[in-house]
């Protein structure tokens, strides 16, 4: 028996062998090419206000006072190897959205402009787009978390009379708490770029 033992720990440490380096190099390989992958299809959202793109990674100082005073920490330094875009300020609608706040304080603690003042329903990170196919409410199942958590209401989204969740790009300011609050997986609604 304690042969039997000793003869599986030797061909289990045998194969480990063999397959710790084949391992390593697809973690190795696979892992960079994800990443070189994650990082070309990356969005990035930007705080409330943010100028256009490149006009805002000119501006931008990285000096770190909108995420330091963003109330809900939606706002974090990008963390990337691309130096033209690390340390800049976004927002993942995934981790924690932009709740339009009453103090819009990332706005106006920004010493360099990248970040402008505008009016809480002027502001356009984003635009939510629905999808009808995932959503619960075509299961029968009377979800609402989207239109609930809205923080700009009904100007923004909404159910029509047919009980379909609708989003009004006039309204719609990107914040993604409703991406945030959706229950589906994938998610139904999710905020995408504003076309250029």
């Amino acid at each position: 028996m304690a042969d039997e033992t000793g003869r599986r720990g030797f061909f289990k440490e045998a194969l480990n062998q063999l397959i710790q380096p084949v391992a390593e190099f697809l973690d190795d390989t696979v892992g960079d090419h994800l990443l070189a992958e994650d990082a070309e299809q990356r969005v990035i959202f930007r705080p409330p206000g943010a100028l256009p793109e490149a006009e805002f990674l000119e501006t931008c100082h990285r000096c770190g006072n909108c995420v330091k005073n963003c109330p809900a920490n939606a706002i974090q330094p990008l963390q990337s190897s691309d130096a033209s875009i690390a340390n800049t300020p976004y927002i993942d609608p995934d981790e924690q959205p932009c709740v339009i706040c009453d103090s819009l304080a990332c706005m106006y603690v920004c010493p360099s402009g990248a970040l402008q003042p505008v009016y809480a329903e002027d502001i356009r990170i984003g635009l939510a787009v629905f999808t009808v196919e995932t959503c619960l409410r075509t299961k029968d199942v009377e979800c609402t978390y989207c239109v609930d958590t809205c923080p700009i209401g009904e100007e923004a989204i909404r159910l029509t009379s047919d009980g379909v969740v609708e989003v009004l790009g006039s309204g719609c300011t990107g914040c993604g708490v409703c991406q945030y609050a959706c229950p589906t997986a994938p998610k139904s609604i999710v905020i995408k770029p504003l076309a250029a």
